[in-house]
């Protein structure tokens, strides 16, 4: 007998900058993502410029990114292929595809805004009417089928002129242009939205420097320790004024959950896997949940002399904003050691150790059920704050063979992690939501492509932008409709 509760929220997950498109439509300014080109596994995705002399240039995409060359302005070149720019046209076609989330039973569909849609440079006085009302048509049609709304307010899609001006929050300004986003929002759509979350992953600024392989700078860190106070402020402030505007809103945190294990039993393993989760997941999540700043904080600070720009207000706001629930994504583990190994993890956003009790996708991902039952009841025990899982998927090559596709690798991977999830919730937690990532086909934060794929719906294009955009469903698509029918009692 499954554990879950009779309004348990099942449904899907999608980020604005992977499926909507219409870049530059109905008012709507730049992100970083629209001057973003295509990758793969075997090469990265640039982001491109016109440099001070009219030159063309290009670095290496990574959350965050923002090392425009001095007098540069971002661009996009003729003769690239930036794929979030039409992506999977959701901006044309959401009808079409919520009728589908709707016919599989979805009870909640986490998606995000487009902050430039709203404010297109960022810094306007007053929101783009035609942005507010497009999504405003989006919830409106989400509701006629009974579908929750749960709204990313940031899911790295800040307005380009931000990015660039204030240097990916290097400056306290982008407190208050978050704020009054984010108040615009709310205000907005008070009636239509309930469940909210701040930053998507915001602990990924400090895993792009540890966790996935980097080997951070002390400036490199210092610039992410600064950010994310900003960024904590930001969501705290955002937390309290929402509660004034409508104090039914459910306002959560969302944090990359990557669970990690040491190596071998040596004592030295064992510290470091403490001290890596305190710094890739416990650091964000300990400010979010309990309003203040770990003691262990001045430890991670000193080792990269950091130095943050805090005061005793900012101070005040992260008490009387800490959130209401609990979210985070769930992908793969990695292993921590002390010790030369030979055999280690390779892909988009994968490193250290293989981990030889789990298998891997092509991306380099380890599949670990187990790993989120672990992640849940240890957050849950710490914070006792309602749980939602809302990102979870496998990504993977899609075949149509006779007009259809068998993704029965897909079925099982959700299959194993649903179950790890119901054993979570046996043991006590407060699991409220899980939703799936990339219910639809969209295109890949990391690599750009389309052919890494998740969804329970197929959308015809490729890694060049070729295609019809006609939407298909899978046979994970019956199987999680019986899942949701069935409360999760139906998983076969």
């Amino acid at each position: 007998m499954a554990h879950f509760s009779k309004d348990f929220l099942w449904g899907g997950a999608t980020a604005a900058n992977q499926i909507e498109g219409g870049y530059d439509e109905a008012d709507r300014g730049l992100s970083i993502s629209d001057v973003t080109t295509e990758g793969g596994l075997d090469h990265p995705r640039m982001v491109t410029y016109i440099d001070k002399d009219g030159k063309p240039g290009e670095f290496v995409s990574m959350p965050g990114a923002t090392d425009f060359p001095e007098g540069s302005t971002p661009a996009v070149l003729p003769d690239r292929y930036y794929p979030n720019q039409i992506a999977i046209d959701f901006y044309h076609h959401y009808k079409e595809d919520i009728k589908l989330f709707a016919e599989m039973g979805f009870k909640v569909f986490r998606m995000s805004i487009s902050w430039s849609r709203i404010f297109p440079t960022g810094e306007e006085e007053e929101p783009s009417r035609a942005g507010l009302d497009f999504y405003r048509s989006v919830f409106e049609e989400l509701h006629k089928y009974g579908i929750e709304p749960m709204v990313t307010i940031s899911h790295y899609d800040d307005p380009l002129h931000l990015s660039v001006k204030y240097h990916d929050w290097s400056d306290r300004k982008m407190i208050d242009l978050y704020v009054r986003y984010a108040t615009a929002l709310f205000k907005e759509y008070k009636d239509l939205v309930k469940y909210w979350l701040t930053f998507n992953e915001i602990n990924s600024s400090l895993l792009m420097l540890n966790a996935f392989g980097g080997n951070g700078t002390d400036e490199q860190f210092r610039h992410a320790y600064q950010k994310l106070h900003y960024q904590f402020v930001a969501s705290a402030r955002a937390v309290k004024i929402g509660h004034e505007i409508n104090p039914d809103f459910q306002i959560g945190n969302m944090i990359c959950g990557i669970v990690d294990y040491p190596y071998t039993p040596d004592p030295k393993d064992i510290l470091l896997n403490r001290h890596t989760w305190e710094q890739d997941i416990f650091y964000c999540s300990d400010v979010q949940c309990k309003g203040k700043y770990p003691t262990y904080a001045k430890r991670l600070w000193a080792e990269h002399d950091v130095h943050l720009d805090i005061t005793d207000q900012d101070k005040q706001d992260l008490l009387a904003g800490k959130v209401d629930m609990y979210t985070f994504s769930c992908y793969m583990s990695n292993v921590v050691t002390t010790h030369d190994a030979d055999d280690k993890v390779g892909g988009n956003f994968a490193a250290g150790v293989r981990n030889p009790y789990l298998k891997y996708s092509e991306w380099g991902w380890a599949t670990d059920p187990t790993g989120l039952q672990y992640f849940l009841e240890m957050m849950y025990d710490r914070y006792e704050l309602p749980m939602m899982v809302v990102e979870n998927g496998l990504g993977a090559k899609d075949k149509i063979e006779d007009g259809k596709i068998h993704d029965e690798y897909r079925i099982d991977y959700l299959r194993q992690h649903i179950e790890a999830m119901d054993k979570a919730i046996a043991n006590g937690v407060d699991v409220r939501a899980y939703t799936t990532w990339g219910c639809i086909d969209e295109v890949s934060a990391g690599t750009g492509q389309m052919s890494k794929r998740y969804g329970f719906i197929y959308v015809d294009r490729d890694d060049e932008g070729k295609g019809t955009l006609k939407r298909m469903k899978k046979d994970s698509f019956d199987w999680y409709k019986k899942v949701i029918a069935s409360n999760g009692e139906d998983l076969a």
